[in-house]
């Protein structure tokens, strides 16, 4: 099995998981910087309005198997069924809107990342789900 190798990292105004403000996060801006020997792949990448970043949170040191979702008071469910960061491999995946490309730097805004967070990933945007299917959120259909 191969290890996962970062390949570029995050630049944010976050220094610290606790100064994610969930509520600004549609308006945060910063960057995906990409290591100079992954640059040749984000060619293409420039078309795309969206991207996910997957990346490694590599700040949050413990998991829980229960959660409590942020602004929901009365609800806890499994990890696995919630985005939080506390899980028992920290891994992120969140969309941003792409801004631009500068070389190797792509400029973002709706980012949730901590400055520094390792990158291991970065895709298009895709939409799977066509209009005609149904789609089920779980606990969240009922918010």
């Amino acid at each position: 099995m191969t290890a996962v190798t970062p390949i570029g990292h995050v630049e944010s105004p976050f220094e610290r998981p606790a100064d994610v403000d969930h509520d600004e996060i549609d308006e945060t801006e910063g960057a995906i910087v990409v290591d100079e020997t992954y640059r040749a792949g984000l060619d293409g990448i420039d078309g795309f309005s969206h991207v996910v970043v997957l990346a490694q949170l590599d700040q949050i040191d413990d998991y829980h198997l229960r959660s409590r979702p942020p602004h929901v008071e009365d609800v806890e469910v499994g990890v696995f069924a919630t985005r939080s960061p506390h899980r028992p491999n920290p891994i992120a995946q969140t969309v941003v809107e792409l801004l631009g490309r500068d070389g190797d730097r792509l400029r973002v805004r709706g980012l949730d990342l901590v400055d520094g967070t390792p990158v291991v990933d970065i895709k298009p945007y895709v939409p799977a789900v066509s209009e005609n299917e149904e789609l089920a959120l779980g606990w969240l259909d009922e918010r």
